[in-house]
């Protein structure tokens, strides 16, 4: 009979490889070893070097761009339900294709609910995620859904910084739940961005509700893109009087030219986590690790015990 502790491996699709050492040395164990093969026309093909019959598996793996890194995670599933696995949790902590959770307008997909059922067909047992685009998606899935917060995270952080004044912002009207959160563990105002987009990534009009007059402000988001929305709020904020601005974000996606619109922004500093792995260095991007959080979540999904504590928010 194998005991609880020596019972799960975690295994990582090859973009998530360091996060999931993270992961694993927080937890306890090894790295579980798997390969990835290439064929010459691109195709590949993931395979497990050791035995995970009747194993409980942890798959690590942010499906950010591009969609490489979301087929590797299926097939890794795939390959684990085949090889007898007992459960098997994809642990994502970035979700990626979350934008597209509801039809915005006619004739497009529902891409987040198209992702679901294919974890689930795959052989997903468990989802594990972090800072989800929509809590919604939740709905999604059949299979249990372990929704982690990363406000257990950055709030040490913040409240290490002794920032008086202190007000926190949402850079847009649907970010207004996770600002009033925020602010109320705080103990500070809220203020929010309303913005008007012409296309994906490209905002028309952006206005701000509440005054910024003298105070410190902390933006706080799920993801970081191009670095468009952030960039001008902080010019924004710092022409109604604030006194800094400073940005989080969980996810640091950070495409096009997004470094360079941080790095020469207003932003005094810009705090993400390590679900995705940064391109390059920036001074103003602080990364903390989401490896402990992810790590006791796994702990007490294995142990079978309550992880309502990670829930901050």
């Amino acid at each position: 009979m194998l005991n609880p502790e020596s019972e799960a491996k975690i295994f990582a699709c090859s973009q998530s490889v360091e996060l999931a050492e993270k992961i694993a040395k927080e937890y306890g164990v090894e790295l579980g070893k798997a390969t990835l093969s290439h064929y010459s026309d691109g195709e590949f093909q993931p395979s497990f070097e050791e035995s995970i019959r009747g194993r409980r598996v942890f798959l690590v793996c942010s499906t950010f761009p591009s969609s490489d890194n979301l087929m590797e995670l299926l097939l890794m599933c795939d390959a684990a339900k085949r090889a007898s696995a007992r459960h098997i949790t994809a642990v994502i902590p970035y979700f990626g294709w979350a934008r597209q959770d509801r039809k915005d307008k006619p004739r497009v997909p529902i891409g987040a609910k198209l992702v679901a059922k294919l974890l689930e067909s795959a052989g997903a047992t468990r989802i594990m995620t972090m800072d989800l685009h929509a809590d919604q998606i939740q709905g999604f899935f059949e299979k249990p859904v372990d929704h982690l917060y990363a406000s257990t995270i950055f709030l040490p952080y913040v409240k290490s910084l002794n920032i008086d004044n202190l007000t926190i912002a949402s850079p847009d009207m649907g970010g207004s739940k996770r600002a009033y959160a925020y602010s109320k563990f705080l103990d500070s105002d809220v203020v929010i961005c309303y913005k008007q987009r012409k296309q994906a990534n490209i905002i028309e009009k952006m206005e701000l509700i509440g005054d910024v007059t003298g105070r410190n402000v902390i933006l706080v988001d799920d993801m970081i893109d191009t670095g468009g929305t952030l960039a001008k709020a902080a010019d924004m904020m710092l022409e109604r009087g604030a006194l800094s601005v400073r940005a989080i974000c969980t996810h640091a996606i950070l495409s096009g030219s997004a470094y360079e619109k941080i790095e020469e922004s207003s932003l005094t500093e810009l705090i993400v986590t390590d679900s995705i792995p940064l391109k390059k260095p920036c001074n103003k991007i602080k990364v903390l690790s989401c490896a402990p959080l992810f790590a006791e979540t796994m702990h007490n999904v294995q142990s079978n015990l309550s992880i309502s504590k990670t829930f901050v928010m």
